[in-house]
């Protein structure tokens, strides 16, 4: 868990590093444990208010897949400099047009020890078509709690927050070397 001060040193040095001209702006910069996402805004396409709605998610589609092309060689020499400095994948995203469309990103393990009960709600998704397997289930009711539940997670992330900044100010922690308090590269 990083506090919101390395946050907010993360996204700056995106913001610094990052070409002028690649987004139009800076949306998001999200971090966890395994990975780094930057999502950018980028103009949507030039076209006349009477196109059909397909016709705009297609040219919409042809846009981020442009960008995506145009773009590899400046985002991976980013991406690379990142992942040294702050021992974490890259993942790139954009906004176009109202649509957020995300390029690789990680997909890290999760492993968990589940009692049939638990078991039998994830084989219930899969026998009704929602899943494919237990691990495709378990991420959909990832999403479905962090769907109905974003005011609590956050409300807990802010108080993990406040917990590391009052360890920090701990008797133990002076002269020691804290690698959680070392900067957005850790933690």
């Amino acid at each position: 868990m990083i506090t919101d001060e390395q946050r907010e040193q993360l996204r700056g040095w995106f913001t610094g590093r990052l070409p002028d001209d690649l987004f139009e702006a800076l949306v998001e910069v999200v971090v966890d444990r395994e990975e780094i996402t930057v999502i950018g805004r980028i103009p949507g396409p030039r076209l006349t208010e009477e196109v059909s709605a397909a016709e705009r998610e297609g040219a919409v589609q042809g846009r981020i897949q442009e960008f995506r092309e145009r773009t590899r060689e400046d985002r991976v020499k980013v991406a690379r400099e990142a992942e040294h400095k702050f021992r974490r994948k890259v993942s790139w995203g954009v906004e176009c047009d109202g649509e957020r469309a995300l390029f690789t990103h990680v997909a890290a393990p999760v492993m968990t020890r589940l009692r049939q009960p638990e078991r039998q709600v994830l084989d219930t998704l899969i026998a009704g078509g929602v899943a494919r397997s237990r691990s495709d289930a378990l991420a959909w009711c990832v999403r479905l709690v962090q769907r109905h539940t974003d005011d609590w997670l956050a409300e807990l992330r802010e108080s993990l927050e406040h917990v590391q900044r009052v360890r920090e100010r701990g008797p133990d922690t002076e002269g020691v070397a804290d690698s959680s308090a070392g900067g957005p590269e850790h933690g």
